[in-house]
Formats: C-alpha cells, sequence, structure tokens
C-alpha cells in the first residue's frame, strides 16, 4: 500500500507515523518497535536524558538506541520540551536540545494545567515565536482550538500539532468537530494529531479526516506486544490516508439503496 508523501519542514517523508521512545520495556523491544512501525520520526524527551545522566547512570545506552534506529531506518529525532511549565522553561531545554541532539527540530510543549495536561496556549505561542526567531523548526503540541492555532502559524511555525485528546488518556478523536474544522480552515497546513490516541482505529479516523500524520507514545509502549502494536498502528495509519486519497463515503441520513432499480432500465436475463 502506497500513499503520497508529505513534507514538514520541507524533509519529504513516506510515512506518517511519529512514534514515542517512552516506557517501553526494554530497550530492544523500543528497537524492534521502531523498525516494525516504519516511522521516519522518533520523539525523545530531553528530561528523560538528563535525568539519566543525572542518575550517574549515563543514558543508559538510549541516546545510542535512538541514533541506531535512525541511521537504520532513515528516520529523524524529534528532541521535545515535555514536563516544561513555562515558555522561558521550554525554551532553555529547547537550546539544550539542540546541542545534545544536534538537530534545529523541536516538539514544543508548555504545560498549562496538571489535571489534563492541556498545554498552555499563551506559554506556546510565546516560546514558538521566540525559537523560529532562534532558527528552530518548532512543532506545537497544542489543543484543537482553531484561533490558537492561527496564532502558532502567525508565530512562524509551519507544522501544528493538536491533540486528539488528553496526554495517555487513549480516549482517541474527542472533539471531531474541532478537528475537521481545522483541517477545513488550514487546509495547507501539515496537521498531525498528537496524543490521545488509544487503538489503530483512533488513528485510522484521524488519517480519513485528512490530517497529515499521527504521533503517538503509551499506545504502542504500554501494549502485550508493544512490536505488533507498532505495525498494527504502522498498518491502519496508511489505510485511512489511503482511504482519505480515495475519497471517504460520505454518511447519510437515510438508505441509499446500494443498486438502485426505480427509475432506471436493467437487463433480465
Amino acid at each position: 500500500m502506497t500513499t503520497s508523501n508529505w513534507a514538514p519542514y520541507g524533509v519529504e517523508l513516506s510515512s506518517r507515523f511519529l512514534l514515542g521512545t517512552a516506557g517501553y520495556p526494554s530497550p530492544q523491544v523500543l528497537a524492534d518497535s521502531i523498525a516494525a512501525s516504519g516511522t521516519q520520526v522518533v520523539t525523545v524527551g530531553l528530561r528523560r536524558t538528563l535525568a539519566n545522566m543525572g542518575n550517574g547512570g549515563g543514558d543508559n545506552g538510549f541516546i545510542d538506541i535512538i541514533r541506531s534506529a535512525l541511521g537504520a531506518h532513515g528516520a529523524h529525532l524529534l528532541p521535545n520540551t515535555a514536563g516544561c511549565r513555562s515558555a522561558r522553561e521550554a525554551i532553555a531545554l529547547a537550546h539544550m536540545a539542540r546541542e545534545l541532539y544536534g538537530t534545529h527540530w523541536i516538539k514544543l510543549e508548555v504545560v498549562g494545567d496538571e489535571h489534563t495536561l492541556q498545554p498552555d496556549p499563551w506559554g506556546t505561542v510565546e516560546a514558538a515565536a521566540q525559537l523560529i526567531r532562534d532558527g528552530f523548526a518548532v512543532f506545537p503540541y497544542c489543543t484543537d482550538d482553531l484561533v490558537t492555532c492561527q496564532r502558532l502559524l502567525d508565530a512562524g511555525c509551519e507544522v501544528l500539532m493538536p491533540w486528539g485528546a488528553p496526554i495517555g488518556s487513549g480516549q482517541g478523536l474527542i472533539n471531531p468537530f474541532a478537528l475537521r474544522t481545522l483541517r477545513a480552515r488550514l487546509p495547507g497546513v501539515p496537521l498531525v494529531v498528537d496524543a490521545g490516541i488509544g487503538a489503530p482505529s483512533h488513528a485510522a479516523a484521524a488519517m480519513e479526516l485528512g490530517f497529515d500524520a499521527v504521533l503517538l507514545n503509551s499506545a504502542v509502549s504500554q501494549a502485550v506486544d508493544p512490536v505488533r502494536m507498532a505495525r498494527a498502528f504502522g498498518l491502519s495509519i496508511q489505510a485511512g490516508r489511503a482511504a482519505f486519497e480515495a475519497g471517504v463515503m460520505a454518511p447519510q441520513d437515510m438508505a441509499v439503496a446500494s443498486t438502485p432499480v426505480s427509475g432506471h432500465p436493467f437487463l433480465i436475463t
């Protein structure tokens, strides 16, 4: 199955699956899941790496695993600012990530609420504007609010990553109307559904809406068999995109006969 490519910040990618790297049962399972998913973008939290280093354990081979996967599968690293509670904190962490990982790509996260982990729209826009000026390619994690997304575009972001549901909740697409509105109002903007995806069917549904990609982590890393789940998500994302490109059937309020005969000539043999 093949679908058209997409190009965040001018980098052409054939895979529309972005995969997180936290919470896997072992480094080998992580590496095998990356391979099975077919992903070309993997995310990594700088705070985790720094914590490992600070605990005297080095990076526990984590960075080496990621870099090996990048080389083997032609993937790109997308560091994130997970855990930041202010624009200033996120900006500082982004600069550290660029120095450590050698990439100007950054997934921007600024938490605004401790219960839902909902991103802070003001802090996110503030940090995005500064990071764009500092030469970063910013992938901002945001809600599905149209005006917030427009402000992030005004700040210079070329990609948006609205949530499907709160992080790690596995609820899927809790507000399809808002997501459809984003897609309709921002037709030329690469949109990635990020957070809340719990099942391959959720990912397929996002792709059928016309979104460009899906980013997830927990649904794979916490599965009984992460490798098989990574493969399942990869296939569902391909299927959802193929369905969107083929033209998904519009729902109808009433029954419509698949083989209409009334008013149409037909042969009897």
